[in-house]
């Protein structure tokens, strides 16, 4: 049987995240390894999906036992020199993002970004930047990019408004947590214990 087009779309977005983890510089994910494991606390900080991203992120790093909060929660402190803000971004310049970013660096901070585009405002001050899917075109209005390339059967970017970048950080922030488990020599038990239990 045939498969279905909604299957090749997840091969075609596998391979597509397969070839940008090949592009991965090494030395950024080492420097962003090295700025999880030397915080004091890690905050996490993005808008709309790339947001939802970053909360799964630090799910997963209070998992590790690590202490971690999302901005904006009810329950997150006040951050402090010692702490580290990672910023999940695409275009590394959203200006709600890029503002909360540069007071973290006022009040000491350090900031690690997650974008695919390292020559930003965010870029420009952060600490470390692991840089994802840096070889995407530039479009001015990626929804209609989107449809005309669905409808001429091209699929150069066949996923809408950043998708990629968003499902690629994801696969990226789980890849981390994996390599930290190895580091900390934490096991699936460690883990298990932490796990949410009223939900």
């Amino acid at each position: 049987m045939e498969k279905h087009v909604v299957q090749d779309m997840m091969g075609l977005m596998a391979s597509k995240i397969a070839s940008i983890a090949d592009m991965i510089a090494d030395a950024e994910v080492e420097s962003f390894l090295q700025e999880l494991l030397c915080a004091k606390r890690i905050y996490v900080l993005g808008a709309g999906r790339s947001g939802l991203v970053a909360k799964a992120f630090a799910m997963r790093l209070m998992h590790l036992g690590l202490h971690s909060y999302v901005v904006g929660e009810t329950v997150t402190p006040a951050m402090g020199e010692g702490d580290v803000l990672v910023v999940f971004s695409g275009s590394g310049k959203t200006k709600t993002v890029a503002e909360l970013a540069e007071t973290v660096k006022e009040i000491g901070g350090r900031v690690c970004l997650i974008t695919s585009n390292s020559d930003s405002r965010i870029g420009k001050i952060a600490d470390c930047a692991v840089e994802i899917e840096s070889h995407r075109d530039e479009v001015k209005d990626e929804s209609a990019e989107f449809e005309v390339r669905q409808m001429m059967g091209q699929h150069k970017s066949f996923a809408p408004l950043g998708t990629i970048f968003e499902t690629t950080s994801m696969v990226f922030a789980d890849a981390i947590v994996s390599r930290l488990m190895e580091i900390t020599e934490t096991n699936v038990e460690d883990l298990k214990c932490r796990h949410a239990n009223i939900e």
